[in-house]
């Protein structure tokens, strides 16, 4: 992509039928007021009904797209997962995103892209690189269509394999 690259939430209003998100860290933004008030309090507070995250999600739907995210984890799992299996819980997935986990040790045959990525309508992969602490460095986009099958189909694979109605943080 060229010229200036659109915002999530601009990526997200231009998707006509599809959103995958593949997440693969056990670790973001380790310093963030919700996880660290989380961590203290044990609450989630400004999730749910009403939240940014919510009407995003909520406006894809109802445009008829198609919002799903799949997470690979170590187990047993860190403290931040704990924290997003919870606000996954009460917060995406009541929006309209299904959310499924995968245990780390049924990815091992999976061929997988070297970070997350959300890819858009099967045209356009958005990749979002982290340092090794979990902090937001910057964002890559592809329209590739080698790198789009690669990230489809992995995503594919984990959302195949993996489960969240089930699932449980161990």
């Amino acid at each position: 992509m060229s010229g200036n690259a659109p915002n999530f939430a601009e990526l997200l209003a231009s998707a006509k039928s599809s959103a995958i998100h593949l997440e693969m860290r056990d670790s973001y933004e380790p310093d963030g007021p919700n996880f660290l008030a989380w961590r203290e309090t044990g609450t989630l507070a400004g999730f749910g009904e009403g939240s940014r995250w919510h009407s995003l999600i909520g406006s894809a739907v109802a445009r008829g797209v198609t919002v799903r995210r799949a997470r690979i984890v170590y187990e047993p799992v860190t403290d931040y997962i704990r924290f997003e299996h919870a606000v996954i819980s009460l917060h995406n997935i009541p929006a309209g995103e299904p959310v499924r986990w995968l245990p780390r040790r049924h990815a091992s045959d999976l061929a997988l892209p070297g970070n997350d990525f959300w890819v858009f309508d099967g045209r356009l992969v958005r990749f979002h690189h982290f340092s090794g602490d979990g902090h937001s460095l910057d964002e890559e986009f592809s329209e590739d269509p080698d790198v789009i099958k690669l990230c489809t189909t992995a995503f594919d694979a984990v959302w195949e394999r993996a489960d969240h109605a089930d699932y449980q943080p161990a």
